[in-house]
C-alpha cells in the first residue's frame, strides 16, 4: 500500500490491524465499505502517526472527514478490545522477573 508520505511504519503492524478489521467485517457480515480493510488500517495508522486533521487524512484517501472519524474510532476500538487487561500484563511482568514498583511511592519527574 502506498501513502504519499515517508512513514516508518512496520508492514507487520499494518497486516495485523488490517486482519483485525477484516475479521470484524466478516463476523458482522459487512460486505461493502468505501475503504478496504487494508486502506482503513493504513488510514488509522497515518492518522495516529502524523496527527493531521480528519479532513487532511480524508483528502489523502478520498473520503470525508466524518468517514475518517468513524473508521479511526472503529479501528482503535477493535484493536483495544484485543489488548490484555492491566492485571494480566502485571502478572506476566512479575513472572518474567521485571522489577516491581509501588505506585504510591512513584514520583512524577515533572
Amino acid at each position: 500500500m502506498l501513502y504519499q508520505a515517508c512513514l516508518p511504519l512496520s508492514s507487520s503492524t499494518l497486516r495485523f490491524v488490517a486482519g483485525v478489521i477484516r475479521s470484524h467485517l466478516r463476523e458482522n457480515k459487512i460486505r461493502w465499505r468505501s475503504l478496504s480493510a487494508g486502506q482503513q488500517a493504513l488510514m488509522t495508522l497515518v492518522y495516529l502517526h502524523k496527527g493531521e486533521t480528519y479532513a487532511c487524512v480524508g483528502a489523502g484517501f478520498g473520503v470525508s472527514a466524518s468517514t475518517v472519524f468513524r473508521r479511526v474510532n472503529e479501528t482503535i476500538s477493535l484493536v483495544a478490545a484485543r489488548a490484555p487487561s492491566l492485571r494480566k500484563v502485571l502478572r506476566r511482568a512479575k513472572r518474567c522477573g521485571l522489577p516491581q514498583r509501588d505506585p504510591r511511592r512513584h514520583v512524577d519527574p515533572l
